[in-house]
């Protein structure tokens, strides 16, 4: 391939725009994965290969995974050009979508009891940073408010190197009830917060099921979702960095303690 215009490329386009790219994946059911692990995993997990786009240099290190795929060849500059940036990782693929569990599977379908819920966190690369925290330390899945960043938006994938394709996720229908029917299919309700007066959350007595909730990036948790909770928990901070007005983490580093914290006498065998 030597033109960027051609309508075969369509899918890699104007990748440098958020908004387009998010209402071109929707309505065409596709999203695209960089780099040869993240392919590979996303092909393992059953997720069909519209097209790959490489350079001849990459060819090779797939050919054993793409089988009968349609494959675009391009010159480094046209890859570039086309995606907008650097594709230091060689190659990217178009992947179709596969429909998402229901809540109720998700909530059903694992061994340890553990889950997250994540309340409209927006950044693709929070999100992606999430999933791979939660599959590394054994959570069983992920809930979606209706709000949240897709997880499988190009930056999410590549942040969470293809951990979205791992960890069984859901999104909720409506965001009002969302807390209700968790708790309805038996699951403690443990609301993160910033506040250092609840309790640290690793003194909580956790039941079989638990579902942690996190909140968005700037303002944390909305006051219903922290009220309708069965419980508010923190993690404690140093006291010298409260002094010195440290009083919170991003949360991603919040995300990873608390997937630690949250394993401890959990059912993963």
């Amino acid at each position: 391939m030597t033109d960027a215009a051609d309508p075969r490329l369509a899918d890699y386009t104007r990748l440098r725009d958020v908004e387009l790219r998010k209402s071109l994946e929707a309505s065409r059911g596709l999203f695209l994965a960089e780099g040869e692990k993240v392919i590979r995993r996303a092909i393992g997990a059953g997720y069909p290969i519209r097209s790959v786009l490489t350079t001849r240099r990459w060819l090779e290190s797939l050919a054993d995974v793409l089988g009968d795929a349609l494959v675009y060849v391009v010159s480094d500059e046209l890859m570039s050009g086309i995606a907008g940036f650097q594709v230091h990782r060689g190659a990217l693929a178009s992947m179709a979508r596969l429909p998402l569990p229901s809540m109720e599977s998700v909530l059903e379908g694992g061994s340890s009891g553990r889950v997250l819920v994540l309340e409209d966190l927006v950044d693709h690369s929070n999100v992606g940073a999430i999933f791979r925290c939660a599959a590394a330390l054994g959570v069983d899945g992920i809930i979606l408010s209706p709000r949240c960043a897709d997880p499988l938006y190009r930056r999410a994938v590549k942040v969470s190197m293809g951990a979205v394709f791992s960890i069984p996720y859901a999104r909720m229908d409506d965001w009002f009830t969302g807390l209700e029917e968790i708790r309805k299919a038996g699951y403690q309700t443990l609301a993160l917060t910033p506040d250092q007066s609840v309790t640290p959350l690793d003194e909580v007595k956790m039941t079989d099921r638990v579902a942690l909730l996190l909140g968005s990036e700037g303002d944390g948790l909305s006051s219903r979702w922290l009220e309708e909770a069965d419980e508010a928990v923190c993690i404690p901070m140093s006291p010298t960095a409260m002094a010195a007005g440290v009083d919170s983490l991003n949360v991603v580093a919040a995300a990873a303690i608390a997937c630690h914290g949250l394993m401890r006498n959990s059912a993963r065998p």
